[in-house]
C-alpha cells in the first residue's frame, strides 16, 4: 500500500517505517486484532495513528496517563491530525464541545482514560460515534503479573460484547510471555496477529557501578552532561527531594516528582522538565510512564529496581528518539537488604516469593560480568546474537580475572560439609561465616565450628567470599533454593568440579571504573555543534509561543539533521527527518533562514558518514 508511506512521510515526515510498523498497520486495516510489542522508542503510536488516517470513522485510544494523552494529542495536531482528548483537565465546556465534535464526525482520533470510557452513560456515545477501532495502549497494565497492574483495565473487556465487530490493537513496550498471554486472555482478543520485536534498544549504553557517595557520582554524572536533559530515579520520597536539592545547590535546574507532592506541584514540574525549563528529574517510579519526551539522554538509578522489567521500562525512557542515551545504576548491597526486609514483612506470601525471585534477577544482573545487553534481553525471552555488544560497561571494559580455583573449592567444599553434617540447607551469609570462623549462637548450636572447613577461608572478608559465592552461583556450580531463606547446594557441575580438580576463573568485583575507551554510539549524528544549539534556542522560542514542549515543534534528531545538511530553503528542508507537510509550511521558512544568517559567519563543517 504505497500510500501509507505517502501518509508517513507526509504527516509525519519519517522516510521509512520501523520494524514491524508496516505489518501491523496493514493487518490492523485488515480488520483484524493485533497484540504488538515494540520497545519503548519503537514507534508505537503510528501503529494505531495511521490506521486511523486510512479508515473512516472514529479510533478511540485507551491511555493510562493524562499527561500523555495531551503530549501525543498536541503532537499530532502539530502535525495536521484531527485528535482530541477527553479527561478530568477540562472545563465541563470544554468537555461539552469536544463531546459535540465527536457527535459530528469531526475528530479522527479519540484518546481516553480507561476508567472514563466504562461510565455507564458511554455506552450510547459509543454506539453513536462509529467507533472504526479500538487501541489499547500501555497494555501490561491489564495484568497483574506486569510491573504495572491498574484494575480498572479489566473492565475493558466489556467493550467486545459493546462494540463486537471493532478490531482492537492491544500495545505494549515490555511484557513477558506470561503477562502476554494475560494481556490476551483479559482483553478478549479474537486470533489476534502477534507481533513482538526485538527488545534491544542499540542507541543505548548500559552501566553498573559500585553505589559509594552517590550524591557525589549524580554530581559527576552531570557535570559532563551540562545541557542535557536526565531522569534519577530513586526508591524513596525522601531521597527525591535530597538528590534535588544536592543538584540544585550545585546550579543545576532540579526538581523532585513523586507521589507526595500535590497534583499540582507535581504537574508543574512535569511540565517544567517537558519544557527544558528543568534539565533533570529526580523521581520516584511514579513518574514516567506518561513521559513522552524524546530527548531525554541519560537515567541514573540512585537506588537499586525492585525488578529488571521495571528497570527496563524506565532506562527506555532514555533516547526514544533514536539518538545516544546512557543508562547508570548504582548498586550496593545495602539496598538489596531493605528491599528484602521490605519483602519479608509482606502478609500475601505468593507476592513475596515473586518479589524475592524479582530481586534476584536484578541482583544477578547488576552483579553479572556478562553483557549487559545479553543478561537483558535473555530475560525476555530473546538471545543476543553478539558476544560484545559494545555499549555496556562489562563488553568496554571488562573486569579483571583471577584464578579462583582455590576459594572455589574452598566455598564448595564449606556447603557440602554443611548439607552432609546437617541434613539441611543454610544460605550465602551463614556459609560466609563458617569459612571466616565466625563465632555465632547458629554456628555453635548446629556444631559448625567442628567441620573441618571452619575458619579456612581467614584469608578474605565476609564481603569477598559473597562475592565469590554470587559468581559460582552465575557459573552454575551452586544452585540457590527459591523461598524466604533460600540455601545453598551443589549443582551436579559443582560436584563434577570438586572431584575432577579443574582449575577456574573468577571474575574479580566491581571496582572503580577504568578510564572509559571512547566509543562511537549507535544513533549519534554528527553535526555543527554551535548551529544545533542556535535552533534548539529557536525551536525553544516557538514551543513557548505555543504553549506546547519543544519537541512537538522538531525533535533533536530533525535539528541535529539541519546542523549536519544546512537546508538554507524551503525546498532543501523536504528530505528533512520528522519534517512533514504541515510543519514544514509552519516552521520550514523560519529554521532555513536562522541556517542562513547563521552561514553568514560561521563556514560549513563536513562530516563523515
Amino acid at each position: 500500500m504505497p500510500e501509507l508511506l505517502h501518509t508517513l512521510h507526509t504527516t509525519f515526515g519519517y522516510p521509512q517505517f520501523r520494524p514491524l510498523q508496516r505489518d501491523i498497520i496493514e493487518t490492523s486495516l485488515a480488520g483484524r486484532d493485533v497484540f504488538a510489542l515494540l520497545p519503548t522508542g519503537g514507534g508505537k503510536s503510528l501503529c494505531f495513528q495511521i490506521p486511523a488516517l486510512h479508515r473512516p470513522g472514529l479510533t478511540i485510544v485507551v491511555s493510562p496517563l493524562i499527561a500523555l494523552m495531551k503530549d501525543q494529542v498536541d503532537q499530532l495536531q502539530a502535525a495536521g491530525v484531527a485528535a482530541t482528548f477527553l479527561n478530568s483537565t477540562l472545563s465541563s465546556a470544554e468537555a461539552r464541545s469536544r463531546l459535540a465534535g465527536l457527535h459530528r464526525n469531526e475528530w479522527r482520533l479519540l484518546y481516553v482514560a480507561p476508567e472514563r470510557l466504562m461510565l455507564d452513560n458511554w455506552q450510547e456515545n459509543l454506539r453513536a460515534w462509529n467507533v472504526a477501532a479500538l487501541a489499547i495502549d500501555e497494555a501490561h497494565c491489564v495484568s497483574e503479573w506486569g510491573h504495572d497492574f491498574r484494575p480498572e483495565y479489566r473492565q475493558l473487556s466489556r467493550l467486545r460484547e459493546l462494540l463486537p465487530d471493532v478490531p482492537v490493537m492491544a500495545l505494549t513496550a515490555t511484557a513477558t510471555e506470561r503477562v502476554r498471554a494475560d494481556i490476551i486472555k483479559h482483553l478478549k482478543l479474537r486470533d489476534p496477529a502477534v507481533f513482538v520485536a526485538s527488545f534491544n534498544r542499540p542507541n543505548l549504553t548500559y552501566k553498573v557501578l559500585p553505589k559509594d557517595k552517590p550524591s557525589d557520582q549524580v554530581l559527576a554524572w552531570v557535570k559532563k552532561r551540562e545541557d542535557e536533559s536526565g531522569i534519577v530515579y530513586c526508591a524513596s520520597r525522601a531521597a527525591t527531594e535530597r538528590v534535588a536539592e544536592a543538584l540544585a545547590a550545585k546550579g543545576y535546574s532540579a526538581r523532585a516528582y513523586h507521589a507526595g507532592l500535590d497534583a499540582a506541584e507535581r504537574a508543574r514540574n512535569q511540565e517544567l522538565f517537558l519544557r527544558d525549563e528543568v534539565r533533570i528529574m529526580c523521581a520516584t517510579i511514579a513518574f514516567g510512564m506518561g513521559i513522552n519526551k524524546p530527548n531525554v539522554r541519560w537515567v541514573i538509578h540512585y537506588d537499586l529496581p525492585k525488578n529488571i522489567e521495571g528497570y527496563y521500562q524506565e532506562t527506555g525512557r532514555a533516547g526514544r528518539d533514536g539518538l545516544p542515551g546512557d543508562c547508570l545504576l548504582l548498586f550496593s548491597a545495602g539496598d538489596a537488604a531493605k528491599q528484602t526486609h521490605f519483602i519479608d514483612e509482606m502478609t500475601n506470601e505468593q507476592e513475596a516469593q515473586v518479589a524475592r525471585n524479582q530481586l534476584r534477577q536484578i541482583m544477578h544482573y547488576a552483579d553479572s560480568a556478562g553483557c549487559r545487553r545479553a543478561e537483558l534481553l535473555a530475560y525476555f525471552g530473546e538471545q543476543f546474537p553478539l558476544d560484545n555488544c559494545g555499549a555496556c560497561d562489562n563488553c568496554n571494559e571488562p573486569r579483571d580475572t583471577y584464578d579462583g580455583t582455590i576459594q572455589a573449592q574452598k566455598f564448595l567444599s564449606c556447603v557440602y560439609r554443611i548439607n552432609a553434617a546437617s541434613r539441611f540447607g543454610v544460605g550465602i551469609n551463614h556459609v560466609c561465616e563458617v569459612l571466616t570462623g565466625a563465632d555465632t549462637d547458629k554456628i555453635r548450636r548446629w556444631e559448625h565450628d567442628r567441620l573441618s572447613t571452619y575458619g579456612i577461608g581467614k584469608d578474605l572478608p565476609r564481603p569477598a567470599w559473597a562475592g565469590v559465592a554470587r559468581e559460582l552461583l552465575r557459573l552454575g556450580l551452586l544452585a540457590q533454593s527459591e523461598g524466604e531463606y533460600p540455601t545453598l547446594q551443589l549443582s551436579a557441575e559443582g560436584l563434577a568440579f570438586l572431584k575432577e580438580r579443574r582449575t577456574l576463573t573468577l571474575t574479580k568485583p566491581m571496582d572503580t571504573p577504568k578510564v572509559r575507551k571512547v566509543v562511537r554510539r549507535q544513533g549519534e549524528i554528527e553535526c555543527d555543534e554551535i548551529l544545533f544549539n542556535r535552533l534548539r534556542e529557536l525551536r525553544k522560542k516557538l514551543a513557548d509561543e505555543r504553549k506546547v514542549p519543544a519537541y512537538v515543534i522538531f525533535g533533536d534528531a530533525t535539528l541535529r539533521q539541519m546542523a549536519r545538511e544546512y537546508p538554507q530553503s524551503d525546498e532543501a528542508m523536504a528530505d528533512i527527518f520528522g519534517m512533514g507537510a504541515k510543519k514544514r509550511a509552519e516552521f520550514g521558512e523560519l529554521f532555513a533562514r536562522e541556517i542562513s544568517t547563521y552561514l553568514r559567519d560561521n563556514s560549513r563543517q563536513t562530516f563523515n558518514d
